[in-house]
């Protein structure tokens, strides 16, 4: 209790579910009325208390088990659309009035478990990714069915006839209830731009009871209730009434067969849909309005225990209002007691005022569902037929709207899921799966390498191709992704697939690679796939999956490597040959004059540098100078290789570069005379010629000319350095 009542202060919630009761309670009697009305016209009055009843319900419980303050739960709607069309079918069928009062019930209570099996397994996340198109679409179609329910009763025609007949029937208008509505209209429309002290649904009530009292000053008859078809009437809730009439339903749940609740399940889940996208769509406005997070499986589950409980006694299922929440707002609420609130006052209102309600005009409460209609309908999309790129978006609006209108809202779900799949695929297919191209003389691995070997290269890196990938490798995807590939697979040696970005891999791709395999494969070429993880984001575990597609099945054609560095490292090592040179020779400490660095030197000048030098090995993961030390010193390997890492902060670092054998390293720090600007770690055990800053200086005081000499050799190799990586830099950024 501490929990839900956070305030010791509920002012604000009071006046705020109150306020908020003003606009649910009226538009939930509406939505009944539109229900039941559909049933029959006698069932009008029973609609209306079907409306309180799922406001007091709905309003209660959702506002204790749900986790979002503020937010007003009562009848909506969608409900209203998706029920009435339910009865409109169920009495074309022949259904006898008091079946189909029970499988409306049946129907709320069905939608109810969908939102609690949504909520349990976490459907609440993924709702929120409907694509807005679909849902522009499902909203204007429910916003237009609303509508045109509602055409018979503004014009007072018969219900037995449509709505494009009443339009058309000008002699069949009853125009007292056409004023009583149309002023009902206005007043929710126009009143609300006039004054915000009061709700749009007040404004219209007390605007069409003002018209239709008016008229009732010329027409006697208009003053009687009984008999009369401009009223609600009254709603007949003594024990002899509506819930001894529930209560004889339910006992003829026996007589129900199987099948028919099954044909139940369409419509049920389709309505669940629904009411799930309305609760959660007023949640996330709830959220940006109040900088809060809402709890949307939580919210699921206790809308739908609500909903359970409101049809189970005869009441209508509801949802997340946007209207009422942001009266409840404005008015002052900060915590869920306001949706207590809401529901006590429903019930209280409704029992006190039951005789009122009985005189509400039936067109004052079609003015109220036209006007919340006219507000559903969403004119964003009309921007879209500006643009080319969005003509395929109202395209999926426009066909949703149509198939909600023509045939139901049950095939306009079926539509928008498939509809929101060809967004998705669009989008797939329309961006490229590939981030970068790049070939081995432009984008080197971090191993530094001598002079000699970098220009080696240069000239013959062009056989090795690199491709980093990205998005999801699907059916859709392959075909572009043959298209680029194949004029590679026809002329490189090797072809390296970095797969790091990739999102998804589907059977259709991974049939890709094996030809692609196959094809290189034929020429003595290689396949190469790097950042082969076993998690993708959707889960799969893709070095597992190409395993079981027969990708890597056989090593002497692809290879797997932990990341793309290393697998442009071993590209590099065959196209210089330094794997046959590995295995002919073990690895020997250099002398001076053999290292690049010093190559052409006359021996007396080295002779004078080596005996300055200090002989140094590492053992294997030894860290040779760390972060922040004195850079007092270079040094030049004879044998092994180390590894550099740069910090990244918080105690993370990041490999990017490696030295080997006749490199040095180090010499940054030595020219500058700043600190160590990263970690020098041994990769295998490593020997050096170590220069100390002391030793130099004492050098260059006797041999300046060798001085000289060596700082300029080491000033070329670092050139070298910084213009390879400024091209990288640039290959990088054209990208």
């Amino acid at each position: 209790m501490q929990q839900f009542f956070k305030k010791t202060d509920l002012t604000g919630d009071f006046w705020g579910g109150l306020a908020a009761m003003l606009v649910a309670l009226p538009a939930a009697i509406a939505f009944g009325v539109t229900i039941y009305s559909a049933i029959s016209p006698a069932h009008a009055a029973l609609g209306a208390l079907a409306g309180i009843i799922g406001a007091t319900v709905i309003g209660l419980i959702a506002a204790i088990l749900g986790g979002t303050d503020r937010l007003i739960s009562a009848p909506c709607a969608p409900a209203a659309a998706v029920l009435s069309a339910f009865a409109i079918g169920l009495v074309q069928d022949g259904e006898s009035a008091g079946n189909i009062v029970l499988m409306l019930l049946l129907l709320g209570i069905l939608a109810g478990l969908f939102q609690v099996l949504f909520g349990m397994v976490g459907i609440g996340r993924l709702i929120k990714y409907i694509p807005y198109p679909v849902v522009s679409g499902y909203l204007t179609g429910v916003g237009l069915i609303i509508i045109g329910s509602q055409i018979s009763k503004l014009f007072g025609t018969s219900g037995e006839i449509s709505w494009y007949q009443s339009v058309t029937s000008p002699w069949l208008w009853d125009w007292r209830a056409l004023a009583v509505g149309a002023a009902t209209i206005a007043a929710m429309l126009i009143g609300p731009s006039i004054t915000h002290r009061f709700p749009g649904t007040i404004l219209g009530i007390v605007a069409g009871l003002a018209t239709y009292f008016g008229l009732a000053t010329q027409d006697a008859s208009l003053l009687e209730v009984a008999g009369n078809p401009l009223l609600v009437g009254p709603l007949g809730a003594s024990s002899e009434g509506y819930f001894a009439s529930i209560a004889g339903r339910w006992h003829e749940l026996g007589g129900i067969h199987l099948a028919q609740v099954a044909a139940l399940l369409g419509s049920a889940l389709t309505l669940a849909v629904l009411l799930s996208i309305d609760t959660l769509k007023t949640c996330v406005v709830l959220d940006q309005m109040t900088r809060s997070q809402h709890e949307p499986n939580r919210e699921l589950i206790a809308q739908g225990v609500a909903n359970i409980a409101s049809s189970s006694i005869g009441g209508i299922p509801g949802a997340g209002t946007m209207g009422a929440t942001l009266v409840n707002l404005s008015s002052g609420a900060t915590t869920r007691a306001s949706g207590v609130v809401e529901g006590i006052s429903a019930l209280v209102f409704a029992l006190l005022l039951s005789n009122f309600i009985a005189w509400i005009p039936v067109a004052v409460l079609a003015g109220i569902l036209i006007a919340v209609g006219l507000r559903m309908i969403d004119r964003e999309p009309l921007r879209f037929i500006q643009s080319p790129a969005t003509v395929f978006d109202f395209a999926v609006v426009l066909v949703v709207i149509i198939v909600a209108l023509s045939i139901g809202l049950i095939a306009a779900s079926a539509v928008g899921v498939a509809m929101a799949i060809v967004l998705f695929l669009r989008e797939q297919i329309g961006g490229s799966v590939v981030r970068h191209k790049f070939y081995v003389n432009q984008m080197s691995s971090t191993w530094h390498r001598p002079e000699a070997e970098t220009r080696v290269l240069e000239h013959k890196g062009d056989q090795a191709v690199i491709f980093t990938l990205q998005g999801s490798l699907f059916f859709g995807t392959t075909q572009q992704l043959n298209a680029l590939l194949d004029p590679e697979i026809k002329t490189r040696n090797f072809i390296i697939l970095d797969m790091k970005r990739v999102q998804s891999v589907d059977v259709t791709a991974a049939h890709l690679l094996r030809q692609v395999r196959d094809a290189l494969a034929e020429r003595h070429a290689l396949l190469i796939l790097s950042n082969v993880h076993e998690k993708l984001p959707n889960g799969r575990n893709l070095r597992e999956f190409l395993e079981q597609t027969g990708v890597t099945e056989n090593s002497d054609t692809v290879r797997l490597f932990p990341e793309l560095d290393s697998a442009i490292e071993w590209v590099e090592d065959r196209l210089l040959g330094e794997e046959e040179r590995a295995q002919t020779a073990p690895e020997v400490a250099l002398r001076l004059d053999e290292m690049e660095l010093f190559k052409d030197r006359k021996d007396e000048t080295l002779a004078d540098l080596e005996a300055s030098l200090e002989n140094r090995v590492y053992a294997a993961g030894e860290a040779i100078y760390s972060l922040g030390s004195p850079g007092d010193a270079i040094y030049l390997i004879r044998r092994g290789s180390v590894k550099i890492f740069a910090p990244l902060g918080a105690g993370r670092t990041r490999h990017i570069a490696t030295f080997g054998r006749g490199d040095f390293f180090g010499g940054q720090a030595f020219l500058d005379g700043r600190p160590r600007g990263n970690d020098a770690i041994a990769a295998s055990e490593t020997e050096f010629f170590v220069l100390s800053l002391e030793h130099f200086n004492k050098l260059a005081d006797e041999h300046k000319k060798l001085a000289f000499t060596l700082l300029a050799a080491i000033s070329r190799s670092l050139a070298m350095r910084l213009r390879h990586a400024d091209t990288e830099i640039a290959m990088l950024q054209e990208y």
